[in-house]
């Protein structure tokens, strides 16, 4: 069945039988209902979608899609969708992860998944917490967090997640909030559009062991002056009254106010999320309340062989070699190359 002869998928189609339990007013239920509404937007069929989740929170997601999925081990939801890639390129990989899945046991398995550019999207659900486990601090906790595991305050400084898979090279780099739910449903949409391994942090809300994780610059109240929704080809403006800006010093951001000191528009950074060099990405990561706006929107999306293309095209090649070669003599294989005689 080509995709043209697709039945018209809706929500409803990517909704499982399965009983949703997560706690009341967990950010998790407004990502799930986002992806249920995107997943239509690719026409793509739903036995030809995969989701693979580690352990937390988010490792639930993938009983909740009406569609094929693994519930893995803890950090190595990447390493699995990796495998799964490589084995079945013509199908499209989700992979489900929370900040301490992905960032602490699974740490050096996303970032390979990344170098590799493995043609995965991932979503990675931030609440600056271990929920699942009941509240100890993450590798995205902030310096002196106080939590059942960290009761003096955390001394640890925090994982920049944007900031560290840019360095590993992923060719698609996005950020949204839970609760901005057509921004989220975007972003994500972006993600499934990209070939190549894509990451998407949502900053997301634990009602119950880190509630307000993020209030300070997501409520309704304060967003226009507090995050920078950023877009590709357009000046860096934000603020209630669209009067504030980024203008970049060298490689330092800094905000300025147009109309103030001869300030214009013309001065501000403009994005570009096409920007095969992650230097300026890396910066855009680190802007952070209070001293800047919170950058939500397309950080990076660059074109790259992605690592299933490369690995087909070397087994097409060897495959080949072989062939030319001639019928394989066995025995000569066995006793050729290094061998030697023990007396």
């Amino acid at each position: 069945m080509t995709q043209s002869e697709l039945p018209v998928l809706t929500k409803k189609d990517f909704e499982s039988d399965q009983d949703v339990r997560w706690c009341p007013g967990c950010g998790d239920y407004s990502i799930l209902a986002q992806t249920q509404k995107t997943m239509p937007d690719f026409g793509v069929a739903k036995e030809k979608i995969v989701f693979i989740s580690g352990i937390g929170c988010s490792g639930r997601l993938p009983y909740y899609m009406n569609t094929f999925g693994f519930h893995t081990i803890h950090g190595r939801a990447a390493t699995i969708a990796t495998g799964l890639k490589g084995a079945r390129p013509d199908l499209m990989v989700w992979v489900i992860t929370g900040d301490g899945d992905a960032l602490s046991i699974g740490g050096n398995h996303l970032i390979h998944a990344m170098r590799r550019n493995v043609d995965m999207k991932m979503i990675m659900f931030n609440n600056r917490i271990y929920g699942l486990t009941k509240g100890q601090a993450s590798p995205t906790s902030p310096i002196g967090k106080k939590t059942k595991s960290t009761p003096m305050g955390t001394i640890e400084t925090p994982i920049i997640p944007l900031n560290l898979v840019a360095a590993a090279e992923a060719s698609f780099i996005a950020r949204s909030v839970d609760t901005h739910s057509e921004h989220l449903q975007e972003m994500m949409h972006r993600a499934g559009e990209h070939t190549g391994a894509a990451f998407l942090e949502v900053l997301q809300n634990c009602n119950i062991f880190n509630d307000g994780a993020w209030r300070d610059f997501t409520d309704k109240s304060v967003k226009e002056d507090r995050m920078l929704v950023l877009k590709h080809g357009e000046p860096m403006i934000f603020g209630a009254e669209k009067n504030k800006g980024i203008r970049l010093n060298g490689l330092q951001p800094e905000v300025v106010t147009i109309g103030e000191n001869g300030v214009t528009v013309a001065d501000l950074w403009v994005h570009d999320e096409t920007d095969q060099d992650a230097t300026r990405t890396q910066i855009l990561s680190r802007m952070w309340w209070p001293d800047f706006p919170v950058p939500v929107g397309v950080f990076r999306r660059v074109p790259r062989p992605t690592h299933d293309e490369l690995l087909v095209a070397q087994i097409d090649e060897a495959k080949a070699a072989r062939a030319a070669k001639g019928p394989v003599d066995l025995q000569r294989l066995l006793s050729g190359g290094e061998t030697w005689t023990v007396s």
